[in-house]
């Protein structure tokens, strides 16, 4: 099997210069660079990921604790961070935790610890200040996703801005009968994402002079069966049926159209649906959404731990950063129709 000094040998160059061609770690000249991949893609040659940590102190793995990857949002902020890594040279270690303390203490006082790893990104994770103090105290740079944390370079869209830019559009086309499906309010997700959509849907109403009550709410899962479920609910009943709907999230709102479809409820002439996320469903169906790209979300926490590991002196924003949304319009959405 042919070792580094193999290839330095074939490309005319020291082993020190090998590696940092092949890591990606130090100037190395573009023709260098090339000639040493040569030599080494003609020899089998492959870097070993532990005798490159040995030289740069590194592992080349980034740290992900995230608390579920089933649902489309989290799944998309893996796929981004991924991407990202992949495309400079680091590797993901996934670490998924439930709300139980055993786990989480396992997570946060054993592996992290144990596992060796470069950067940490927290996903969606509302953590204690224990928490953050056991992440601040491994010294690697961190990344949170989804809300603020104390003393963590943070972002996240805003959820309060994004229910209210999609109440608002259903007012601007005429709607003042709008109800809002969205995460039951008990069962709150890290960050309150269900009370501040809610919190959002009552400002735009309020500002409208519109009154509501807690019949102009219904709570459901995050899912499509959860949105056909309350939705036949809602619907079933003429003397309930509002003319709007805004659903927290796309795969609700997607669920609530097929529940529309199968009691022969016209979409949108009957009744307009919004949702929050530009599923990649979405367009299928028509739907009218508050666009947020999780996947870039993803992408910009690599971009703030990798730049803090390979340009000493750069530092994140200290504030939590709060990303752009944007109203995509598609057919689910129309004036009201005329009521006789």
């Amino acid at each position: 099997m042919s070792g580094i000094e193999d290839v330095a040998s074939l490309a005319g160059v020291s082993k020190a210069t090998v590696s940092r061609a092949l890591s990606g770690r130090g100037y190395v000249s573009a023709d260098t660079r090339l000639r040493v991949e040569a030599a080494a893609s003609s020899l089998g040659y492959v870097v070993s990921s532990s005798a490159s940590s040995l030289v740069t102190g590194r592992t080349n793995n980034v740290g992900v604790i995230i608390p579920m990857i089933s649902q489309w949002f989290f799944a998309n902020i893996l796929e981004g961070v991924e991407r990202a890594l992949l495309d400079r040279g680091y590797d993901l270690m996934l670490y998924n935790v439930t709300k139980t303390v055993e786990e989480r203490s396992r997570v946060f006082e054993y592996f992290l610890v144990r596992k060796r790893v470069d950067a940490v990104i927290a996903v969606t994770l509302e953590i204690t200040s224990a928490e953050t103090q056991r992440l601040l105290a491994l010294g690697k740079p961190i990344a949170g996703i989804g809300g603020p944390l104390e003393g963590i370079p943070t972002l996240s869209i805003d959820d309060v801005e994004a229910a209210r830019l999609a109440t608002e559009h259903l007012l601007l086309l005429g709607h003042r009968d709008i109800m809002h499906v969205g995460g039951d309010i008990d069962e709150q997700m890290d960050f309150h994402v269900h009370s501040k959509r809610l919190k959002g849907y009552m400002e735009a109403l309020t500002k409208a002079g519109i009154r509501y009550d807690e019949s102009s709410y219904a709570a459901t899962p995050f899912d499509i069966p959860g949105g056909y479920r309350v939705g036949k609910q809602i619907l079933g009943d003429p003397r309930r049926r509002p003319t709007a709907i805004f659903a927290a999230s796309d795969e609700v709102a997607i669920g609530v159209i097929l529940a529309a479809r199968e009691l022969g409820i016209s979409v949108p002439d009957d009744l307009s649906v919004i949702g929050i996320d530009n599923h990649p469903l979405a367009e299928l169906f028509g739907l009218t959404s508050i666009e947020q790209r999780p996947d870039l979300q993803g992408e910009q926490a690599v971009d703030w731990v990798i730049r803090q590991l390979e340009q000493p002196g750069w530092a994140p924003p200290v504030n939590h950063t709060v990303l752009p949304v944007r109203l995509v319009m598609r057919s689910s959405t129309a004036p009201p129709r005329p009521r006789a």
